[in-house]
């Protein structure tokens, strides 16, 4: 079977974080630049090869100071890592339209192998002609493992940033001809 090829439709993408602040409430935050690629012979995209990258610099928590906190060296370090990436290693079908997504995520100068749990939605031409395949991925990292060490607790011995980082894509693929 032939390659086929796709790419991201970030007009229709989005890619989410969430951590616990205070261990009471919970941040989200995004990353508004971003690019994705994938590659499959077979039409269920068992065996894919999927490559992904964001802009550091692109990461957005709706409030400045938190954000340019986060580019600075306590954690992503964006003048030095700019761009996050993640290479996929096995796309595995574990259910009806569900996915088992391993590959190797790389903040930093960290490289770790992480699992998605991905919900495929299916595929469907839309007014332009364009064949679309939608993708919601979830996960979890923590976040010390790739050098996101910065760390305080309250005065009450609180924590004021949880370790563990909520991962949550939504996805859409525009096949190429």
């Amino acid at each position: 079977m032939a390659l086929t090829k796709w790419v991201i439709d970030p007009a229709h993408s989005e890619v989410l974080f969430k951590v616990k602040h205070l261990v009471i409430s919970t941040v989200t935050g995004s990353f508004s630049k971003f690019d994705a690629q994938l590659e499959t012979e077979n039409e269920d995209f068992t065996d894919a090869s999927i490559f992904f990258s964001a802009e550091v610099n692109s990461i957005n928590t709706n409030n400045a100071q938190r954000d340019a906190h986060l580019k600075s060296d306590d954690f992503f370090a964006a003048d030095k890592f700019p761009q996050l990436t993640f290479k996929s290693t096995s796309f595995k079908k574990v259910g009806e339209s569900q996915y088992e997504l391993k590959g190797d995520l790389t903040i930093r100068d960290v490289t770790k192998n992480i699992t998605l749990n991905v919900i495929f939605g299916g595929i469907m031409v839309d007014f332009y002609g364009n064949t679309k395949a939608g993708f919601e991925l979830e996960g979890k990292i923590n976040r010390k493992d790739f050098g996101l060490n910065w760390s305080a607790v309250t005065e009450a011995g609180g924590v004021v940033v949880s370790d563990e980082v909520r991962l949550s894509l939504n996805i859409q693929m525009v096949k190429q001809s």
